[in-house]
């Protein structure tokens, strides 16, 4: 049974990730990784990974109709390739490079596609974007930023069920794949189950933020969002390792 301050830290944590995520589509990672790394290391990455899998049902509950799904079947499809990475990762690679390297290449990619008219979305470029998330994710909790890059230019329920169908089975094959290479431990996935009264709280707190973001807003919002994870996870990487 997780203790009371993780319940405190980690579910204000969660709950504030959600009011995120519900909004924008991304975030819950953002926001709650970053405090559960720094003060709840034993717990990363299977507790926020159990909450990124939960938290996306309750925007797929509004807005399912509204998912991209042909563009996700290539995206799954370069999850499947880069999920293994992620797990080689978490084993291998020091956490600080890790983290760093992620960081700046989703800095320049936010860099890159902030200043095109339109960015392209075919085959290779959902494929490509499902293999990082995969590993991204899977490491360090955050694999949303490439898929959201390609979808900026959406408007709001497109983006939001479009990531939520993209979390819930990705975080899940995330889960399952650690746990078929004994890499989650059972009191992170009971750490992660305890979060989630917080992160459907939060769901509901964001309707009026969703409502704001999507009068067109949508895009600016991701872009902040974006660039905030990748912030946050170089500072994460430079202050925990």
């Amino acid at each position: 049974m997780p203790d009371l301050e993780f319940l405190v830290v980690g579910g204000l944590a969660a709950l504030v990730g959600a009011i995120v995520q519900g909004s924008i589509g991304l975030g819950v990672g953002l926001v709650a990784a970053p405090i559960v790394t720094m003060l709840f290391p034993s717990l990363m990455p299977g507790s926020i990974l159990v909450v990124a899998t939960v938290l996306p049902l309750a925007t797929l509950a509004q807005e399912l109709k509204h998912a991209d799904l042909r563009g996700l079947g290539w995206a799954f499809g370069g999850r499947v390739l880069g999920t293994p990475v992620g797990v080689w990762v978490v084993a291998a690679v020091p956490a600080r490079v890790l983290g760093v390297l992620i960081g700046v290449v989703v800095l320049a990619a936010l860099g890159a596609t902030a200043w095109v008219a339109n960015v392209p979305r075919n085959p290779g470029t959902l494929t490509t974007a499902g293999v990082i998330a995969g590993a991204t994710g899977t490491a360090s909790s955050i694999g949303g930023p490439p898929l959201a890059l390609l979808y900026q230019r959406e408007d709001g329920p497109r983006v939001r069920a479009t990531l939520a169908v993209f979390f819930t089975i990705g975080a899940l094959l995330s889960l399952l794949t650690l746990a078929a290479v004994d890499q989650l431990p059972l009191r992170q996935v009971t750490s992660g189950l305890a979060l989630t009264p917080f992160v459907f709280l939060g769901f509901l707190l964001a309707g009026p933020v969703r409502r704001y973001l999507d009068d067109g807003r949508m895009r600016t919002g991701i872009l902040i969002v974006v660039g905030a994870s990748a912030t946050s996870l170089i500072l994460r990487s430079l202050i925990t390792a």
